[in-house]
């Protein structure tokens, strides 16, 4: 693991904890990323992100999705992405939530570890300067063992940014490095992205690992 330097202090106020009078929670949440997160290769046009929206529910809360993947975004994209598409979708919510997923662009244009970790780092600890609640899927493996060892590291690096930080971070990388429907998900395409099966995995995975606690939607 590579060594990173104490993170700096910052005042940490999540929009989570807000409330507007007595009527339901009005939560805006941007989905910011790369081709997974678009949903690219999905014949059903969902992706995960749609999956877990869908699957999403509270009869108290107001929630509005914007899907901003973008085919090809690197960290480095996302991270000066997000300051500029995110705020007005956000306008007049008293709830404000950024889930992230990068990973693919940043090994495809050459990115080192040490880069993407501190471009999330980065995002993340602007959205905590701003009372912007934070959440992180991991990048998913691929059919090519040497690709995915880079993304191992990669989705290792995440999640030390994420734990230094109390981020919730959902792993992809290893549950479904050997997951049999993943890999014949994957030879079905490109080897890369998953269709609908792979999609559900994804999914599945952010429901099941923080996601509604996240939310604050359990109990």
């Amino acid at each position: 693991m590579t060594s990173v330097s104490a993170r700096p202090s910052v005042e940490f106020t999540p929009s989570a904890d807000f409330r507007v009078g007595d009527g339901p929670r009005d939560i805006g949440i941007c989905f910011v990323g790369d081709d997974f997160v678009a949903g690219y290769g999905d014949p059903k046009a969902l992706g995960w992100v749609s999956r877990v929206v869908g699957r999403t529910h509270s009869r108290d809360t107001d929630l509005t999705a914007y899907n901003l993947g973008l085919r090809g975004d690197s960290s480095a994209d996302v991270m000066q992405r997000w300051r500029t598409e995110c705020p007005p979708r956000w306008a007049h919510r008293s709830e404000r939530r950024l889930v992230v997923g990068v990973g693919v662009a940043d090994l495809a244009t050459g990115l080192t570890t040490a880069r993407s970790r501190l471009n999330l780092a980065n995002v993340l600890d602007e959205a905590a300067t701003g009372g912007i609640a934070a959440f992180v899927v991991g990048p998913a493996p691929c059919l090519d063992a040497e690709t995915n060892g880079r993304v191992k590291a990669l989705s290792d690096a995440q999640a030390d940014v994420c734990a230094r930080r109390g981020i919730p971070f959902v792993d992809c990388f290893n549950p479904l490095r050997t997951h049999e429907q993943w890999r014949s998900d994957l030879n079905a395409g490109d080897g890369v992205h998953p269709g609908q099966a792979g999609y559900g995995l994804i999914a599945w995975l952010v429901l099941h690992h923080g996601w509604q606690r996240w939310l604050q939607l359990e109990g």
